[in-house]
């Protein structure tokens, strides 16, 4: 038995997670502040939904070699919208979306150091 390299993994193809809420989806590209993709950097999102937003769910994502990770089975219908967090070591960055006004969202997120409160 032989292993051939169309067995390894693809470092282009794009990682996704699936809420199973609905057809939204949110197409995230992670780059640096010199706009290079960030590979490896994690992008999160808690979401609330159902009768008083009683029922959440939190996700998780990792980017791949050209930055580009994807959250689908968005809900198009959300009290609060989403909040997405970019993370990778210490740098962040994030981006919002109501998924009733923009169902396929896509986001270009920079991300950077946090800097430190002065309160």
């Amino acid at each position: 038995m032989s292993f051939s390299a169309a067995q390894a993994p693809d470092p282009h193809s794009i990682p996704s997670v699936d809420a199973g809420l609905g057809e939204c989806s949110a197409d995230f590209t992670i780059t640096d502040v010199e706009n290079k993709p960030v590979y490896g950097a994690k992008v999160k999102v808690h979401i609330a939904y159902g009768f008083l937003s009683a029922r959440k769910l939190d996700l998780e994502v990792g980017t791949n070699v050209d930055g580009k990770a994807r959250v689908s089975g968005l809900p198009d219908r959300l009290k609060k919208g989403l909040f997405f967090e970019a993370s990778e070591g210490d740098r962040t960055g994030n981006a919002f979306d109501d998924p009733s006004k923009t169902c396929k969202a896509q986001f270009t997120i920079t991300i950077r150091k946090s800097l430190q409160s002065t309160e």
